[in-house]
């Protein structure tokens, strides 16, 4: 019998001892379908940032990604979990293909030749690759790709739209959790009577950019947007998606507070769209007590977000944003059709990788 939240697919471990396929070893990724199941034939992959920034750091040989080595690591990975989850940030990312099968009692109203973007993690979905991903270089996010995926009972996905470039769809929707739950915060504090200050760490990013423009629709007063380089204060400053854009290490505790105080802050709602590790207490610290900092990226340690909050006697609120609040991904794609400085962002990084992929294909 199979279970909606894909039990049935656990390889490993087994017996007593069996968990949910996020936290499982090894998932089954045979393409005979269960009752309850979605086959999905694979077209792209895009790996999170979090995961993608850890195996390009792990694999650059004198300034330069070697993308063979990345390309080999995740096909490895792929073979050995029977799905895209890296060992090292337990994250994978998220798919877009074309339904080829449906089981009789799936309850998610796909229907054979749907083109989807699934919007459960990839590591939590059983996923064979067929094509050696011959068609990647290994220098970007999105990854070409050949294959199946299995989507369970309660799995989600959801038909991409037909006025957007499917491979900006995937960007958008890879984040759409993001702008969701930060529209959902802001809303709680304005039916307080507050106008809140919002923090976001990562501005000029997929989720940042987002979030911003989320902020803004959903009543926030200031906005602060907080980028690691002079490059993307340039990309963010002309979007006007930001009140003030303020060049800071996201890492560095009194860094970002004296560059947020400096901008505004400290701020009512702070949201944490960085890819990289040890922003968590720097984030504490640039929040006023009361206020609310929103976790989304895979390279936090909520350990030290925890503990942290103990150690400097902070009283904030923390919460993990998970990456599903019901119509995400409408929200998300709302905001690109109706905000061009959010749109432009996502087109330029969608471009940057086409280039990039451009030219670290052999000729």
């Amino acid at each position: 019998m199979s279970s909606p939240v894909g039990l049935h697919r656990v390889l490993e471990p087994v017996g007593d001892a069996v968990t949910l396929p996020q936290a499982a070893r090894r998932l089954d990724p045979d393409p005979a379908l269960w009752p309850d199941e979605v086959r999905v034939a694979v077209e792209t992959l895009n790996l999170d940032a979090a995961s993608y920034r850890q195996l390009a750091d792990k694999h650059t040989v004198d300034g330069a990604v070697d993308g063979e080595a990345v390309r080999s690591e995740v096909l490895a990975i792929v073979a050995e979990r029977g799905k895209m989850q890296n060992p090292v940030t337990g994250s994978g990312g998220m798919l877009i293909g074309v339904v080829e099968e449906v089981g009789p009692e799936s309850p998610l109203g796909l229907v054979v030749g749907d083109h989807v973007a699934t919007l459960v993690s990839l590591s939590l979905t059983p996923l064979a690759i067929t094509d050696g991903l011959s068609h990647w270089d290994g220098l970007s996010e999105q990854v070409p790709a050949r294959g199946h995926a299995i989507l369970f009972g309660r799995s989600i996905a959801a038909r991409l739209p037909d006025d957007l470039d499917p491979r900006l769809a995937l960007m958008v929707m890879d984040v759409c959790g993001a702008p969701a739950l930060v529209e959902r915060v802001v809303k709680e504090y304005a039916a307080r009577g507050v106008t809140p200050t919002v923090l976001v760490l990562g501005g000029a990013g997929k989720s940042g950019s987002l979030s911003l423009a989320a902020a803004r629709r959903a009543g926030a007063g200031r906005l602060i947007g907080v980028v690691p380089t002079e490059r993307e204060r340039e990309l963010l400053e002309p979007t006007g998606l930001a009140d003030v854009v303020a060049l800071a290490d996201a890492r560095s505790p009194l860094g970002l507070s004296r560059a947020v105080e400096a901008a505004g802050g400290p701020a009512d709602v702070t949201v944490v769209c960085v890819d990289v590790p040890g922003c968590e207490q720097p984030a504490i610290l640039s929040t006023a007590q009361g206020g609310t900092i929103i976790f989304f990226s895979m390279a936090t340690n909520f350990a030290a977000a925890a503990l942290g909050a103990e150690g400097l006697a902070a009283d904030v609120r923390m919460l993990v944003g998970n990456g599903y609040v019901p119509g995400h991904a409408e929200t998300a794609l709302g905001l690109v059709r109706d905000v061009p400085a959010v749109r432009s962002l996502f087109e330029a990084r969608l471009a940057h990788e086409a280039g990039t992929e451009t030219e670290g294909s052999p000729a």
